[in-house]
């Protein structure tokens, strides 16, 4: 029994702290705030139970009091509760009157610290909130309290006379007020000032000028909650300094079509160039390592003198195969030699501790069979190979191996199926202009993907990019009557995603 407040970040989940990763890794319940990042929930284990409690403008799923009950509860149900809090719990984040219940209820609790919004997105902006020069102190200021009403807990004079920083959090609503109060108290008009909305995350953007034409911009430029009001000195460094503004995907909307369980290193590339990842997992990866042929090929492994591998996601399966028949690398045959079709099936195969003997040049199917032609010479004919693979892929390597006399045992080791997508929201994007490319990594994920939105809404978005991993994925939506506007010199995700950024510099 404990509850655990934890400070989710400002909203890149790079900056989530690693004891804040532990602390949900084992976590029973988890209760999160519409701040916190969904894509943090990952790290839950299976099974836990998560519960939303957000508020937004005045609307609240849960009132506080009822979030406080909710912590208590479920402690003492026995239970290992997260608090998910955007931001850090103890700055305006009302952790503090969480903290306080549980205590007065005889719960043991912690405060996992989270990097605040007030210091991460001045800084994602290009404004250091002091500086030598500039400024050598900061104040952090609720912006929400109505500055007009009486019994105001602000002073207005010694937050105008203080020389230093100030950020508002929460003053969207009252900017106007905000700005006039300040150079009521004596600021001048002319002071720097900016604006930060959604800090660190993809939907960032800021503005600067200065408290005396700050609402106007805000107004002309259409900044809404949540933003952090910034006024002082240091203001006037945004200009040089911003670089998160730079990122060649800022705010574009990117759909991966990967599978959940390989979509991570594509979503975390596309974020790390700023841009708005909706995932799209098109298929499914079934392993087939329990089928009867795999069991018999994997019993009889050190006949073959190759084995060919066309993807990580064969190679991963195999290995699977492998492990439930309690088996390792040492199966295979101390002759059998390892070919990978491109750099990333070779490097499942580096990390599973095998070295591809041969990998082409051009990542494809096709070159991985001529390129064994080539080294082979005449004694291909006749010489055993066994070829894991997909139950779905094509015929070109094995129809060039079996001209050539090579006795090949094709052995499906996994299956592509169509996942659970979620296709009316990616459509509403899609509609809405919202999305700026897609990222097919398969001739798979192209078919299920307009199994579940049709060509021609494509069609009806020339603003939308599409972008193929290889050629074959490139056939697959010419054969749908869809182009391919993006494609990268070598078959990998990583290149795909460089690919993706210099086309929208």
């Amino acid at each position: 029994m404990k509850v655990y407040l934890v400070g989710a970040g400002p909203g890149d989940p790079g900056l989530f702290t690693l004891k804040g990763k532990r602390v949900l890794e084992r976590a029973d319940t988890v209760i999160y705030d519409r701040l916190a990042p969904e894509s943090l929930l990952e790290y839950t284990r299976q099974g836990a139970e998560i519960l939303y409690a957000g508020k937004q403008g005045g609307r609240h799923t849960l009132s506080q009091d009822e979030i406080n009950a909710l912590l208590i509860r479920k402690a003492r149900e026995g239970r290992v509760v997260v608090r998910l809090k955007g931001g850090d719990p103890f700055l305006f984040g009302r952790g503090g009157e969480e903290a306080e219940a549980v205590v007065a209820a005889g719960i043991p609790f912690e405060v996992v610290p989270g990097v605040s919004s007030a210091l991460a997105g001045p800084a994602y902006a290009g404004i250091p909130l002091t500086h030598r020069a500039l400024a050598s102190c900061v104040s952090f200021v609720a912006g929400h309290e109505d500055p007009g009403r009486p019994g105001s807990r602000l002073d207005w004079k010694a937050l105008a006379a203080g020389g230093g920083t100030l950020v508002f959090f929460m003053g969207m609503k009252n900017l106007p007020e905000i700005s006039g109060r300040l150079i009521a108290a004596g600021l001048a008009p002319s002071t720097p000032a900016a604006l930060v909305h959604r800090g660190t995350t993809s939907a960032h953007r800021s503005l600067a000028g200065t408290i005396g034409e700050l609402p106007r911009l805000a107004a002309e430029r259409g900044f809404a909650a949540p933003s952090l009001v910034i006024v002082g000195e240091v203001a006037l460094l945004r200009g040089k300094l911003r670089w998160f503004e730079n990122k060649p995907l800022l705010g574009r909307g990117i759909v991966v079509t990967r599978s959940a369980e390989q979509s991570g290193k594509a979503a975390r590339l596309l974020e790390e160039e700023g841009a708005r990842v909706i995932r799209f997992p098109a298929i499914a990866i079934r392993s087939l390592a329990d089928s009867p042929p795999v069991r018999d090929r994997l019993d009889n492994l050190e006949k073959y003198r190759w084995l060919l591998f066309t993807s990580a996601n064969a190679v991963r399966c195999f290995w699977e195969a492998l492990r439930a028949r309690g088996l390792d690398s040492r199966s295979l045959g101390r002759g059998t030699r390892v070919a990978a079709v491109g750099p990333a099936t070779a490097e499942a195969l580096r990390e599973r501790g095998i070295h591809a003997d041969f990998t082409p040049a051009a990542a494809n199917a096709r070159e991985v069979a001529e390129g064994l032609v080539d080294l082979c010479g005449p004694s291909l004919a006749g010489m055993p190979i066994l070829l894991p693979r997909a139950r779905q892929a094509g015929n070109a390597l094995p129809d060039i191996l079996a001209a050539r006399g090579a006795l090949l045992d094709i052995l499906p080791v996994y299956e592509t199926v169509p996942a659970a997508s979620p296709a009316l929201e990616t459509r509403e994007l899609l509609e809405a202009g919202e999305v700026d490319c897609i990222l097919f990594t398969s001739a798979a994920t192209v078919a299920n993907f307009l199994d579940q939105i049709p060509a021609e809404v494509l069609r009806g978005q020339p603003g939308t990019k599409l972008a193929c991993i290889g050629p074959l994925t490139a056939e697959a939506l010419a054969g749908a009557g869809l182009t391919c506007h993006i494609q990268p010199s070598r078959p990998t995700i990583a290149h795909l995603v460089r690919q993706v950024a210099e086309f929208f510099v």
